[in-house]
């Protein structure tokens, strides 16, 4: 097998998804317009639209050994994520979440349950090989422990780090600044990167990040677009306009997106457009990972609009 271009490592759940108009209540049900299983969380729906979009990507995270777990662990396979290095416990899945998606905006409510990841990957049930064979290695925080383990062996290699920072309406924790000391690429939702430096502007917010680590960061919220910071240059990136079914895994698909334009070496205001609109063609469907589109049809849906990737390579697999 040909080395894996990126692993991530983090949090795959089965989401149950239902999307209606009004929220049941204790005092009566209500009806839904559409029901559906799919695969989910950040760092799993990340590296399944990497592999969609045609990268070698690895999962590595715990599941159980029920009939959940199983559906979960197909829907990463079925993109081409690699599972060899995922754990599985001799329980029931623990990563299950309802999703609730507000039918007239496609806004989404999540209910995990209360015994979400209950036993943690330990470090020593990490490959090093593995994981650093790798040219990128995508994080959400989850599995802390190994998380920063994996971090430190990156760096050492001299790899990449890419940090899915999520939103936030408070403050950052001290183990996730500790883990930022190890990022270069830091992709966060609305809040975060105040939330880490104070800074309530967007953009202030995205300059004195970089302090704390990250050599990118990219600041996403929704349908305003993203924010793009480095020492040498800083941008906002427009989303694309489309009809939304449902934002889940907006964000996580714009992360893998993300990444595979590193891989192509594209610049990153080219970056941000492609990963923008693998984010918006996804929200036309409901589900996490139903709606990722595969690299010809992103790349034709931006042609449509105007926008070419540059360079020979931008519609072929990655080598």
């Amino acid at each position: 097998m040909e080395p894996l271009q990126v692993v991530g490592l983090g949090l795959a759940s089965l989401d149950v998804l239902v999307r209606l108009k009004d929220m049941p209540t204790w005092r009566g049900g209500t009806r839904v317009s559409q029901f559906a299983l799919d695969g989910g969380g950040p760092v799993g729906t990340a590296v399944a639209a990497a592999a969609r979009l045609g990268a070698r990507a690895g999962f590595i995270g715990t599941a159980g050994n029920d009939a959940a777990a199983r559906m979960k662990l197909e829907s990463l396979s079925n993109t081409g994520v690699d599972l060899s290095r995922t754990v599985i416990r001799n329980e029931p899945e623990d990563q299950v979440i309802l999703v609730c998606v507000n039918e007239l905006t496609g806004d989404r409510v999540f209910s995990g349950l209360k015994s979400l990841i209950s036993s943690p990957l330990r470090i020593d049930e990490l490959d090093r090989a593995y994981i650093t064979s790798a040219e990128y290695l995508h994080l959400e925080g989850c599995h802390y422990q190994a998380a920063l383990q994996a971090a430190k062996w990156m760096r050492e290699a001299g790899k990449t780090v890419v940090f899915d920072g999520g939103t936030t309406s408070g403050g950052v924790g001290e183990g996730t600044r500790a883990l930022l000391e190890y990022v270069h690429v830091l992709i966060c939702g609305a809040g975060f990167a105040p939330g880490l430096t104070g800074k309530q502007d967007a953009m202030d917010a995205g300059r004195a990040a970089l302090a704390f680590g990250p050599r990118i960061v990219v600041q996403t919220d929704g349908a305003a677009g993203s924010i793009t910071t480095t020492a040498a240059e800083q941008f906002h990136t427009p989303a694309f306009p489309v009809d939304v079914v449902d934002t889940t895994g907006a964000g996580d698909v714009f992360h893998g997106a993300y990444i595979v334009g590193l891989l192509h070496g594209w610049p990153l205001p080219a970056i941000g457009q492609f990963a923008s609109a693998v984010a918006a063609i996804k929200c036309t469907r409901l589900g996490g990972r139903a709606g990722i589109p595969s690299l010809a049809d992103t790349l034709a849906f931006l042609m449509e609009r105007g926008i070419a990737m540059p360079g020979e390579q931008s519609g072929q697999n990655l080598g």
